[in-house]
This record gives structure tokens, C-alpha cells and sequence, in this order.
């Protein structure tokens, strides 16, 4: 099992003929996820690579493809909008790649779901992987832009607001012999769709996850609001690293969401909840691995 999608999940990529979302459709497809439409309006009726349909709308790709989730690739002035449209279509799943739409924005698209069945992934993150079942991870689902080579099938959940620091920790589980069973980056920014809490009780609630990596950053409190869940209902082995300690108060660090204000937000305090959660923490990056394999 997975959580979100699997091998079977049915994929629209919403910027298919962009370059950035082209590459992306093209790296998906040879890892052997079902990329089954495409969506760039005004271009209703081509062709990608030959084989994926093109349709001007979300509604039509959806209802001539069969697709459940989709793929964002927009510039971020359009990017809410492409959220929207897909919420209204029905979509199941919505992955949003893109980085740098206005907070604003965001907040306009939150308002907007509530009471909606669509689950929005991002912005601004690296996507989802469930690896595919031969010793390459073949034949799996890659929503957005991790690289499918570092993945391998397994009994292990991933889930961080960082994209670089999802792959490390991926491929040091691969490294050791050890799969993953999903592996979601659900974005740095101040206002994203899926948050750890989110995506702990989906691995939680899985049979097939037998442990996780937790991986935050500093701002905001949502790595505090997971390890207290983790503490009350967790069942699991959790290894948890926290990016940005050394980040100076007040100054924006790589992410958006990614800021001490008001002594808020601060790695210290992240830090504290993990280990009062029994959440194993990892001291750098380089650990993180190791440092759930010794809790197993």
C-alpha cells in the first residue's frame, strides 16, 4: 500500500507544454507513472511526445482521461488559478509545483477549498513519489520533480517541507537496503494545502508504513503540532531533523515560511517537542536515516 496515489493513479499535468513541465511529464512518464492528459489552453488537440492528449480544460481532461490527480507547472501569477480550476473540476489529488505565488493568493485558494474533497500538495514543493514495485522502483507513481532513481519499494514514509533535504534522506534509505513506501514534500511555504500533521495520520492510518522521517524547518509551528499528535497517538518509530538553526531571527531563509518572528517558529523549540514526542532527532542531515534505522 501508499498513501495518496499508487502505481494505478491516473495523472493530468496542468503546463504539459511548458519547458520546465514538459521535462518534468517527460521524467514521469519513463519512470512509468500514468501521465494520461495534458493541459495547456489554447492547445486542445495536440499531442505530447506523441502519445498524451492535450486539452484546453481541467474538466475535459478529467472527463475524457479518467484522471484523478494532476500536476501544476504554471507561472505563479496563474498558479491559484490552476488550483481552482482543478478543485472545481473534482480532482482528487492536486500536486502545485510552482514556487513564488503571492501569500495572498494562497490564502484566497484556502478560503476557497474548505469543504472540498480535493487534497492540494504544495505550493512550492517537490511533489510525491510512491515507488514502483522491480528493483528499480519502475512502474511508480512521480508527481513533480523528485528524481524517480533515488526511490526504491519499501516500508518507510517521508514527508518535509524541504525538497533537497526529502532526497537526502530518500537516498540514504536507499543507500542502506531500505524502501519507502510514499515520499511527500509538501512545500515551504507560509500557506500550503498538506502540512506534517496531515500527511503523519495518512502513514499512521497505512499498513504498509512501519516507520518515518519527519523533516522541518524553522517558522511557523506545524512541526510542533505533529509531534504533539505523534506523542498522543503515534504508534510508530519517528526520526525528525530541523532545518535552520543557525538561520539569524527576523531574516527569510530559503523558504517563505522559513522565518523566526516574535520568537516564535525558533529550531530550539521544534527541537524540544520532537524529543518530548520520542521523536528520534536527527543532528544533521547526514543522520537522519541512521537515526530512525536505530529506532526500528
Amino acid at each position: 500500500m501508499s498513501i495518496l496515489i499508487n502505481p494505478q493513479t491516473r495523472i493530468l499535468v496542468q503546463g504539459i507544454t511548458g519547458s520546465f513541465g514538459a521535462r518534468h511529464t517527460q521524467l514521469s512518464l519513463a519512470y512509468g507513472t500514468q501521465v494520461v492528459a495534458g493541459v495547456t489552453p489554447g492547445k486542445g488537440g495536440q499531442l505530447f511526445e506523441n502519445k498524451v492528449p492535450i486539452f484546453d480544460t481541467v474538466a475535459e481532461a478529467m472527463k475524457q482521461s479518467g484522471a484523478t490527480a494532476s500536476a501544476i507547472f504554471v507561472p505563479p501569477a496563474f498558479a491559484a488559478d490552476a488550483i481552482l480550476e482543478g478543485v472545481d473540476a473534482g480532482l482528487e489529488l492536486v500536486v502545485c509545483i510552482t514556487e513564488g505565488i503571492p501569500v495572498n493568493d494562497m490564502v484566497k485558494v484556502k478560503r476557497a477549498m474548505q469543504g472540498s474533497k480535493t487534497r492540494l500538495i504544495g505550493p512550492n514543493c517537490p511533489g510525491i513519489v510512491t515507488p514502483g514495485p522491480d528493483k528499480d522502483s519502475f512502474g511508480g507513481c512521480r508527481i513533480g520533480i523528485s528524481p524517480g532513481y533515488i526511490h526504491r519499494r519499501g516500508h518507510i514514509g517521508v514527508v518535509s517541507r524541504s525538497g533537497t533535504l526529502t532526497y537526502e534522506a530518500v537516498w540514504q534509505l536507499t543507500c542502506r537496503g531500505v524502501g519507502q513506501s510514499t515520499c511527500v514534500g509538501i512545500g515551504g511555504d507560509p500557506v500550503n494545502g498538506t502540512s506534517h500533521l496531515d500527511t503523519i495520520k495518512l502513514f499512521e492510518a497505512d499498513p504498509d508504513t512501519h516507520g518515518m522521517i519527519l523533516i522541518g524547518e524553522i517558522g511557523g509551528s506545524a512541526e510542533e503540532e505533529a509531534a504533539d499528535w505523534i506523542k498522543r497517538n503515534g504508534s510508530k518509530p519517528v526520526a525528525g531533523f530541523i532545518a535552520g538553526a543557525t538561520a539569524p531571527p527576523g531574516r527569510r531563509m530559503g523558504h517563505a515560511g522559513a522565518i523566526v518572528s516574535g520568537g516564535k517558529g525558533t529550531a530550539a523549540a521544534k527541537i524540544d517537542a520532537f524529543r518530548d514526542a520520542g521523536i528520534g532527532v536527527a543532528a544533521t542531515p547526514s543522520e537522519m536515516a541512521e537515526t530512525l534505522l536505530k529506532m526500528m
